[in-house]
């Protein structure tokens, strides 16, 4: 009988996981050894080449994502962890402004509010849902000087900030692009059993927050590729 030699196992990572394979019967010696256990001599040969260095970095380390939902009278925000495609709910909550003030101290409210979440639970990645344009033109500017504050606060701290839209959020989350605000929530209480969402405004911060976990790995991709480019 001949002797085969000791078995060799390679580890694949597939997705952040290991998978352990024993080589094949037709498998020769040299096919088996990797770039670590040969000499630098020997990679620099026709016959083994030398790898091609892995420019893909995976974290092993859970992510924090906030999400925010803007609005000048309510601003939603939801915090999760994503810990490879495990997702886990952190934390939820309003920041709220006194309708009484003027629109200076109303946005300063929701400007320390939200400087204050970021203190306090330290996320990693921001999300923050786009404007909704919509026929009151009034309206619509009082939102964006409030999500200005959405945007400002996490850049002011270092964080990546990413923008959705409604739809898109809705899409990722329920499947349907025009779901209602009770589909929203209700789905965010499946994709996350430990969420209890006091008002609609959190439950939606919590949904971008999601959306952002899905999304997040192609707009790093995108980005490194116009950055090489």
């Amino acid at each position: 009988m001949r002797d085969r030699g000791p078995k060799v196992k390679a580890g694949i990572g597939i997705g952040g996981a290991g998978l352990l394979c024993g080589p094949s019967r037709s498998a020769s010696p040299t096919s088996m050894l990797t770039s670590a256990s040969l000499p630098r001599d020997s990679l620099r040969s026709r016959d083994v080449p030398a790898p091609p260095p892995n420019r893909t970095v995976v974290s092993t380390e859970p992510i924090r994502i906030l999400g925010i939902d803007p609005g000048l009278r309510k601003t939603g925000w939801g915090l999760i962890s994503v810990h490879g495609t495990k997702l886990s709910y952190v934390a939820c909550g309003l920041v709220q402004s006194d309708g009484d003030l003027d629109l200076a101290l109303r946005l300063k409210q929701l400007y320390d509010g939200l400087a204050e979440i970021v203190r306090t639970w330290a996320p990693d990645e921001v999300s923050v849902e786009e404007t909704f344009v919509n026929k009151d033109a009034q309206a619509t500017l009082k939102l964006g000087h409030a999500r200005a504050m959405a945007l400002i606060v996490p850049a002011l701290a270092g964080l990546p900030v990413a923008g959705y839209g409604a739809n898109q959020v809705k899409k990722t989350v329920v499947g349907v692009g025009h779901a209602e605000k009770a589909q929203v929530a209700a789905m965010v209480r499946v994709l996350l059993p430990k969420a209890e969402p006091k008002s609609a405004d959190a439950a939606d911060a919590l949904a971008i927050a999601i959306a952002h976990a899905h999304h997040r790995k192609a707009r790093s991709l995108t980005a490194a590729l116009m950055a090489g480019a």
